[in-house]
């Protein structure tokens, strides 16, 4: 298993952690980490910290998580983004959607 999820009911935020490969082979999985939950009352951190790499499937992934959570009064944080990942979340301007942190 690539993704993993931690949520924290009582603090209303939800983990999500990545695996090397953030690509469409990832996407039912990456769903099944949210599918159940109400999104627009939870802060949502998407850890990059093992990822090198991402396709154009992953970035609609991360949109349509994003929609499910509100648009824009969603609160996700894209957390620990390797330089190539990094790179292309700032070519992407995705950097201008979510919140990127170290």
């Amino acid at each position: 298993m690539s993704i993993s999820s931690k949520f924290i009911e009582h603090e209303k935020k939800l983990g999500i952690i990545l695996g090397d490969r953030f690509d469409f082979s990832c996407h039912d999985e990456f769903r099944d980490t949210y599918r159940s939950l109400d999104l627009s009352q939870l802060e949502i951190t998407v850890d990059f910290a093992r990822t090198e790499y991402i396709d154009s499937a992953a970035l609609g992934m991360l949109l349509v998580l994003r929609e499910n959570a509100g648009g824009d009064s969603a609160k996700i944080t894209l957390k620990s983004c390797q330089p190539p990942v990094r790179q292309i979340m700032d070519i992407t301007r995705l950097d201008k959607l979510f919140k990127i942190s170290d």
